[in-house]
Order: C-alpha cells, then structure tokens, then sequence
C-alpha cells in the first residue's frame, strides 16, 4: 500500500475508522467499529476475537484475508488493528445477527460511490472535480484545460450513446484507438510512459496533450453529428478520423519544436516544474 489517508466516517452518528488505500483504491475500514455498530457489544474487541475463531474453524477465507494497519485508537496512540475492505466487510456482516445490517450494506455502499465520485472520477461533478484540482495543487491554466476537456468528452460520449456504443468495453476500444493514433501509444502505454497505474491519463498530461486529445474528441463528435453512425463499427471509422486531426496537429508542432509533444511528464512533475516556473519569473 502507498498513500494511506485515514478518516472518521459516521454510520447513524456511530463512528467508523477508516483508511483510504490510493494504490488499490479502496477503503479499508476498523472491524471492531463496525461491530460495535451491529452487535450492540460493550466489548467489540472480544466480539470479534470469538466470532475470528468460530470463522476461523469453519475454513471462512474472509477472515484470513483480514490484515492490521494502524489507526487512531481511544487513547490519542496509533494503534493496530484488524481492517478489511468493502466486500470483506460485507461477507462478515452475514456472520452478525443485526437488524442494522441492511441500512449498514446501504452506508457502505454509499461511502464507497462518494470516494469515487469525488477522486476516481471527478468528472461526475464539475465543480468538485475543480475544487479536487485546486487541493491536488494543479494551476488555474491546467484546471480550466482540464475542465473544458470534461464537456468536450461528454459531448462524444453522448454521440456514441446515440449511436449505440455499449459503455465500457467499447467506450474503453474506442478510447484506446484514439489515444493510439494520434499519440502513438495505447493507453495502458502512455500511462506506463508517465509512470502511472490506475490514475485516470488525462489528469496527468500536459496542456498541449490535453489540447490536442481535446481536437481529436470534438473532431470526431462533429463528425459524428453531421454522419450521424449506427453502431460501433461506423463509430470507431469516426474515431479513428477524429484522432487522425489530432496526430495531423500533434506533427506540425513537433515539426516546429523539434521535440516530442508526448511527455512522460506525470502531475507530480508538472506541478514541480510549474513552481518553479513561477519562482524564476
């Protein structure tokens, strides 16, 4: 595990400790809390070593998947205790007789979409994505470049719901081949390029590479407007189209630059270089 950002979360004004795992991305949550909450016990902590033992006896992977990591115990120390993540919490709370076990699914669930929703994918709300960009130390200049991205990206994308273009896997094709052509590399290539894991690529490119993604998706949404395609064959012809505008682009300026528009630079360093940038002016 990398980053580790801990956090009290509230479940009918019951507190939950919680850690929030960036390279898995995913929460890790205090089992003794959570069964302090369905159990009703005055002693969570012996709840649990009993209920870990029956589990235990009867071979419950779930229970020997459960790890330790430290967290802020009553007394103000750091102390370890057994966590697990969503769906280990939810195998357990099968093995506790509770009538807050639903509204607790309900919670859990509902935590784990806010996480999402606000770092995974902040696209989903305009204004938090810019007040995430802002915290994340990102300049005005990349954050309007940013946001303007996110509306040109769903002007294609409702192009390709009109079209008939399943979500997911079709969406993630298409995605691919328009990153492809006018980069040069897939996508789990460029991300590799800029030393990136399950961060979302367009968080982590430069201005001109965000400009010129941005040329490829309105190139191919108003050449889908105006063809107005049927499926996902005469979507991805029209992709490839739109990203081809793009790489045309993406040449003439490495022509004029004499250097590579794509850049293994990833946000960390573009936040670095941007500082001192500002320092020398």
């Amino acid at each position: 595990m990398t980053e580790q950002k801990e956090k009290i979360k509230l479940f009918e004004e019951q507190q939950v400790r919680a850690i929030w795992d960036e390279e898995n991305e995913k929460w890790w949550f205090s089992i003794v809390d959570i069964i302090s909450i369905l159990a009703d016990s005055k002693d969570s902590t012996v709840y649990w070593r009993k209920l870990k033992q029956r589990l235990k006896a009867e071979g419950n992977e779930t229970v020997t998947n459960c790890h330790g990591l430290k967290m802020l115990a009553a007394d103000g120390k750091m102390r370890k205790t057994d966590v697990a993540d969503a769906e280990q919490v939810l195998r357990l709370v099968q093995s506790i007789p509770s009538k807050k076990a639903e509204p607790f699914k309900q919670w859990l669930a509902k935590v784990g979409s806010e996480r999402l929703e606000e770092t995974v994918n902040p696209e989903l709300s305009i204004e938090q994505a810019i007040l995430s960009y802002r915290r994340l130390g990102y300049g005005e200049n990349w954050i309007n470049q940013r946001i303007k991205s996110i509306e040109i990206r769903k002007g294609l994308t409702d192009e390709w719901d009109k079209a008939g273009v399943e979500q997911g896997k079709q969406y993630a094709t298409l995605t691919d081949l328009m990153t492809q052509t006018w980069s040069g590399m897939r996508t789990r290539e460029y991300k590799k390029y800029k030393d990136l894991k399950k961060e979302n690529l367009r968080d982590h490119m430069t201005n001109t590479e965000l400009i010129l993604n941005m040329l490829a998706e309105v190139a191919a949404t108003d050449i889908s407007i105006v063809q107005q395609p049927s499926g996902y064959k005469e979507s991805e012809a029209i992709a490839k189209q739109g990203a081809e505008a793009a790489k045309a682009a993406r040449e003439r300026i490495e022509q004029g630059t004499g250097k590579s528009v794509v850049s293994p630079l990833n946000a960390k360093n573009l936040r670095v270089a941007e500082i001192e940038k500002n320092d020398e002016e």
